[in-house]
């Protein structure tokens, strides 16, 4: 059969894969893909900026002259990079044996949307991987109970994280048969059909509704004996110092010489306490001890030779007079002992959990192709390129589909890593 280049080719293939794409996203519905919509263009580059919500102090006085209080607000911004465009080539061929022919065309239509949604997951959960701020149970340990999953809906409710949209909690296909033995006649409505709905292993549980996921992100932890070791300097602990990334810089020695620590790896500060953020109150566990402070290393870095070097984290330790953004009992100082969770060079899998508003997604505008082209956007503001395009020099004429993605941090601690218990 002839090539057929009806003008409308790529909206017959774009309906396709759309509706394809649309049934097999999971991890990618449950994140802000509104916060930065229209936000990008030719003048902003790589990145752009949001404002980040603002705390305050209260003043307690017995006649209300707060003449000489400190009223100093500090708002900070947290920002969504452009991530790299992901693209899925086809030969024009074989698109338009599918359309005409009708050979197994959903499998053909089906095999297309799950790579461009493996992918855009894969980048997806190793982004929020190094960007939550809060870890939960011993890191390595895999989730098995349901009371595990709950711990970390405790830690969120005690962190004081909102309610205002539903969390979620994702676990791996091992955790989910674990926690599927327990269910006791629980399920899902069998009428679901999207993969979203589909990978539901429970409803509003703890506050969060759980899924299985087969594209969570993991690291590998160095080789060496050393996983602790300490703070080398007083750390900057201000809120105006940590306010546009969520991040802080620990300079650490001590550790294994030459250790290399992987995007993603959690540190304990040993004597630190979380505090709620609403409240500024210490967060206890159920024997009423007080929860450790923990944060996530958000770049892989290669310690020197007497294990000494920067951990650039995710989740900032702060401490402050005013407390307006403390979220520490006590302030990090010299030689405070630093822990790397997790055995030495193992594969970690860590479950993930998170309320929405802890990241943002949202697509990038590609530019118009000398060719013929359709977008189509999601509901929830995310859009696939379709373009058809002759390849002059190779004498060949393909389709291309693409998507072009930016990611980013509103809320670290709004999200956490999710371990079981030995």
């Amino acid at each position: 059969m002839a090539n057929n280049f009806d003008s409308n080719v790529t909206k017959k293939v774009m309906l396709k894969v759309a509706e394809a794409y649309e049934s097999q996203r999971n991890l990618s519905k449950m994140v802000n893909t509104q916060m930065f919509a229209g936000e990008f263009n030719a003048n902003t580059g790589d990145k752009v900026y949001g404002k980040r919500p603002t705390d305050y102090t209260s003043v307690r006085t017995s006649d209300g002259d707060i003449t000489g209080q400190n009223k100093d607000i500090v708002t900070g911004q947290f920002q969504a990079t452009v991530q790299d465009m992901i693209t899925v080539p086809v030969e024009y061929g074989a698109v338009d044996e599918a359309i005409n022919m009708g050979t197994d065309q959903n499998r053909f239509w089906d095999d297309i949307a799950r790579r461009l949604v493996v992918d855009e997951e894969l980048d997806l959960t190793a982004f929020t991987m190094a960007g939550a701020g809060l870890s939960v149970g011993t890191v390595g340990t895999g989730v098995t109970e349901w009371g595990e999953v709950a711990e970390a809906g405790a830690l969120m409710s005690s962190t004081g994280v909102s309610k205002s949209k539903k969390w979620c909690y994702f676990v791996n296909p091992y955790s989910m048969t674990s926690l599927a033995n327990q269910q006791r006649g629980l399920g899902v409505n069998p009428e679901v059909q999207t993969a979203n709905q589909e990978a539901m292993i429970r409803k509003n549980f703890a506050g969060f509704d759980v899924f299985e996921a087969t594209t969570m992100s993991s690291y590998t932890t160095g080789t060496g004996a050393g996983r602790a070791g300490t703070i080398a300097s007083n750390p900057d602990v201000t809120y105006v110092t940590a306010k546009d990334t969520m991040q802080q810089t620990i300079a650490v020695t001590a550790f294994q010489a030459n250790l290399v620590i992987a995007a993603g790896e959690t540190v304990t500060i040993a004597g630190r306490n979380r505090l709620n953020l609403s409240t500024r109150q210490p967060v206890l566990d159920a024997s009423g001890a007080p929860v450790p402070f923990t944060a996530t290393v958000a770049q892989t870095v290669t310690l020197d030779g007497s294990g000494a070097g920067n951990l650039v984290v995710t989740g900032p330790a702060i401490f402050e007079a005013t407390g307006a953004y403390n979220t520490v009992d006590s302030a990090p100082v010299a030689a405070d002992v630093v822990t790397l969770g997790g055995a030495a060079n193992t594969v970690i899998q860590p479950n993930m959990f998170w309320h929405p508003d802890a990241f943002g997604v949202v697509s990038i505008k590609m530019p118009k192709l000398h060719s013929t082209d359709t977008i189509y956007t999601s509901k929830d503001g995310l859009q696939i390129r379709c373009s058809k395009y002759s390849d002059g020099a190779a004498n060949k004429q393909e389709v291309r589909f693409d998507i072009h993605r930016a990611y980013g941090v509103i809320d670290p601690f709004k999200a956490g890593l999710g371990f079981g218990t030995p």
